[in-house]
């Protein structure tokens, strides 16, 4: 190539040697991009994730009322994210930000270890194990709800429990005739815990669509009953169970709200118990409190809680309306003091719960964790 004054001269060879150079490191960022790209499918498509409805389940998912556009509604419009960072935006916050003082307690949570086989299914009990995991008895069942005992993410750094408040495993609990899943989420929803529990659950109550992931895991169908909101079961013994609305979402995966949430009414020996489950406040809850007047138990949502989700999580200065939307006799408070989902104090709900008794006629219960209460009403 001629030169002529000043003009900058690049031999031909040159080009070509920083032209290959850009083309190798394009095909070892594309090589990259790539790998990522199989190994999050692949990761999604481990066990734990369950499965999405289909078949004969999903038809039914189509013909229900609470199903539109695709996925399952809420009965109030209900924004997800109320703040500018949306969904992605609050949850990569949440994890690379710095951590508020206070998100996790300095000392192990008191706890004590029960030993739940021994207990007398003909008394009427709970024993709250943290965040949404609680075991009760009614009518002579074993009813547990949520269990969580293995993780509560898909992955075992995320959603680490509180110092002294793992000391649970699916091998501590007894034979249970009635397994209840409010929704499928990670932190309701455990795979190493049922699947673990699979040889000693009679039933699973859960909300439609649910099963699907319960079905793909090993239970047998004939043991899954999956209810859309405002219909009820039969599971025999004097139990029965109303599925009911919640404010809340729902998936495991990158999709959303293709099962239902839920909350759930058990009656049995003249005992009505409210499983609240996830949820903000709405106004189910008085439509709830009217249809089953007299609730002798509520357990309802107290934690995990921000003003950027406040529509699909409990503030708490809604936990009183709730309780007495219902007409709730007694109210035990959870999904809290286990692992820290919100930016709030890890001890901030159960400031909630003393302020909740102080302020109301109700009887709130605050348990430790494993701690035998008899609840029944005399």
């Amino acid at each position: 190539v001629p030169c002529h004054g000043r003009s900058l001269c690049i031999a031909p060879s040159r080009l070509q040697a920083d032209s290959l150079e850009w083309v190798k490191i394009l095909l070892v960022i594309l090589c990259v991009i790539a790998v990522a790209i199989v190994a999050v499918v692949l990761f999604l498509q481990t066990p734990s994730f369950g499965r999405l409805p289909r078949g004969e389940r999903l038809e039914r998912i189509k013909r229900s009322p609470n199903f539109r556009d695709g996925e399952f509604r809420n009965m109030e419009p209900t924004v997800l994210m109320t703040s500018e960072k949306g969904k992605w935006g609050a949850m990569l916050d949440f994890v690379f930000k710095k951590s508020p003082e206070g998100l996790r307690p300095e000392h192990p949570v008191p706890s004590v270890k029960t030993d739940l086989r021994a207990l007398d299914p003909d008394r009427e009990l709970l024993v709250w194990f943290g965040h949404s995991s609680y075991l009760f008895q009614l009518g002579g069942k074993r009813i547990l709800v949520d269990p969580v005992f293995c993780g509560a993410a898909p992955v075992s750094f995320l959603n680490k429990p509180f110092p002294g408040t793992d000391i649970y495993r699916p091998e501590d609990m007894p034979d249970i005739d009635c397994l209840v899943i409010t929704h499928d989420h990670w932190d309701h929803l455990d795979y190493g815990t049922v699947t673990r529990l699979k040889g000693r659950v009679r039933k699973v109550v859960c909300p439609l669509g649910v099963g699907e992931h319960f079905e793909y895991w090993g239970y047998e169908p004939e043991r899954l009953v999956e209810l859309d909101w405002n219909e009820t079961a039969t599971l025999g013994g004097g139990v029965t169970v109303h599925c009911l609305p919640a404010r809340h979402f729902s998936g495991r995966g990158l999709r959303s709200n293709r099962t239902l949430w839920a909350s759930f009414l058990v009656e049995a020996a003249g005992r009505k118990v409210y499983i609240g489950g996830d949820g903000g406040y709405g106004a189910h809850y008085a439509d709830i409190g009217k249809r089953f007047p007299g609730i002798d138990l509520a357990v309802l949502e107290n934690g995990q809680y921000n003003v950027d989700w406040r529509y699909i999580h409990t503030l708490p200065k809604y936990q009183h309306a709730e309780a007495e939307a219902l007409g709730a006799r007694r109210v035990l408070t959870v999904h809290h003091s286990k692992y820290a989902l919100a930016r709030h104090r890890w001890d901030e709900p159960l400031e909630n719960v003393r302020k909740l008794a102080e302020d109301s006629s109700l009887e709130v219960l605050c348990p430790m964790i494993g701690e035998v209460v008899e609840w029944s009403v005399k």
